[in-house]
């Protein structure tokens, strides 16, 4: 339970203000089709959660455990400096390719942003850290959706009240404090 908990409110938080929350607030206000939108964004970010879950069990069973803890702490540290930094929106329209629907584009679009972003980041580390892949891949994978779906079902308006800096403040704490407790846990 304690991985699922923790996988979920890391990703969660970790996700305010991100590219692919900004994403799915774009695919919203674009398409105005939120059904489609939210099962993509569920499709990919499981894929995406569920290889890079994979990826972290491989590094648990391939680090010696003395190694394990201090690798561990150092990557929640740096996904902590990182959740410091403001995503940056291009503001490019997104143009749907015709022979893809919205479900479709939206699955593909966030299983490409997903690719390198913090939250697959810490994703790989939860998943080093704790035994149960199982609840890591879904703690994870709803924290994706509870930080995106609100802003796919609230649109526009509530996303120009999210206070961005607050949450990443919020988010760095939280990695920070995962970093510690690792080393001392």
């Amino acid at each position: 339970m304690e991985a699922f908990l923790v996988s979920l409110l890391v990703v969660a938080v970790g996700e305010m203000g991100d590219k692919t929350q900004f994403l799915a607030l774009v695919l919203a206000a674009r398409f105005r089709r939120a059904v489609p939108i939210v099962c993509g964004i569920f499709v990919a970010a499981l894929a995406n959660h569920t290889l890079a879950g994979l990826v972290g069990a491989g590094v648990r069973q391939a680090v010696p455990a003395t190694y394990l803890r201090w690798l561990l702490a150092a990557s929640f540290l740096a996904v902590a400096l990182w959740a410091l930094v403001p995503e940056r929106q291009n503001g490019r329209d997104v143009v749907l390719p015709s022979r893809l629907g919205v479900f479709s584009f939206t699955v593909l679009a966030f299983f490409l942003a997903e690719i390198g972003d913090k939250t697959q980041i810490a994703t790989i580390v939860l998943a080093a850290r704790f035994d149960n892949l199982f609840a890591v891949i879904a703690g994870t994978t709803l924290g994706m959706l509870a930080a995106d779906v609100p802003v796919v079902w609230l649109g526009h308006a509530a996303a120009s009240r999210i206070p961005l800096r607050a949450l990443r403040l919020a988010a760095a704490g939280l990695f920070a404090v995962l970093a510690v407790v690792t080393l001392f846990a």
